[in-house]
């Protein structure tokens, strides 16, 4: 099969970054000099995918402006000489046919992919989550297509994590993970730590096959009225899951977002600032 479509669901309420999210959504939150959402465009545009649905909610205008063209902004640019400024502008408008849809009702991440089926028109699709990224030399996406069209079935990508945290993620049940990928028997949607099967977590990065919207269908809401995207998964007839490879930053709340910051600033290569920067923090984690 092939992969043609990307679907990037960013309509939640980001409530752990309160305050600064009542009229900015946390997919907009800058790491450096780019708002996260953009490594996730950036990073199925790198897969060879330029055709995405990004699925938002009320109050996410900004992020559509972000990717949209700023006449003005590029006029004053130009009259000033910022021409590399210019470039970087444009490039951002230039990076992908992108589409948008609200989600009306928030009622779950399994609900807002259900939002992009119009789209999706029966063909297989890549997902990615807008609150996260993963830096890597191969795109993680491309590497979960690679699998999903040697094999033709749905792939999940997979991280090991502390066993400590299974809690707070969907958790797979797999055969074995010997290879590259491996079956995928079932998935616990946050599970306690004692019941869970492996500490092997979902980490945002998935491709479907269609089957997955009549499973969505299908379900019954859990108890606080969310479609919960594990619950179809647990019903496709075939799944794989993938350890992909690469360094994952998660936007989920302060601390990580102050930590992806800390972490790109590190490895930055752009300029006097950032260079003075990642000295600053090598001298302050070495004491």
């Amino acid at each position: 099969m092939e992969i043609n479509k990307a679907v990037i669901p960013a309509g939640g309420y980001g409530t752990r970054f309160l305050p600064v999210t009542k009229a900015q959504p946390k997919e907009m939150m800058p790491v450096l000099d780019k708002p996260t959402i953009q490594y996730v465009v950036e990073e199925v545009v790198e897969a060879g995918i330029d055709d995405i649905i990004i699925v938002t909610g009320r109050g996410k205008n900004s992020l559509e402006n972000h990717f949209d063209k700023s006449y003005e902004l590029e006029h004053e640019l130009e009259k000033s000489g910022k021409y590399d400024r210019l470039e970087r502008v444009r490039g951002i408008t230039e990076l992908a046919d992108i589409h948008y849809i609200r989600q009306q009702d928030r009622n779950g991440l399994g609900e807002a992919v259900m939002y992009a089926e119009d789209h999706i028109g029966g063909e297989p699709f890549a997902l990615l989550l807008g609150d996260n990224f993963i830096q890597s030399e191969t795109p993680p996406i491309a590497q979960l297509i690679e699998t999903a069209e040697e094999y033709g079935e749905s792939v999940v990508a997979l991280e090991e994590i502390p066993w400590e945290n299974v809690s707070s993620y969907g958790i797979a049940d797999v055969e074995d993970t010997a290879g590259e990928s491996y079956p995928v028997r079932d998935f616990v949607e946050k599970p306690a730590r004692e019941d869970a099967p492996s500490n092997l977590a979902i980490v945002g990065r998935y491709v479907f096959t269609p089957e997955i919207f009549d499973h969505l269908r299908a379900i019954e809401p859990a108890p606080d009225g969310e479609i919960e995207l594990t619950d179809a998964m647990r019903r496709l007839d075939r799944v794989r899951g993938r350890a992909v490879d690469g360094d994952r930053f998660h936007i989920g709340n302060v601390p990580d977002w102050l930590e992806a910051n800390i972490q790109m600033a590190l490895r930055h290569d752009d300029g006097e600032l950032f260079e003075t920067v990642r000295q600053t923090l090598r001298e302050e984690l070495e004491d």
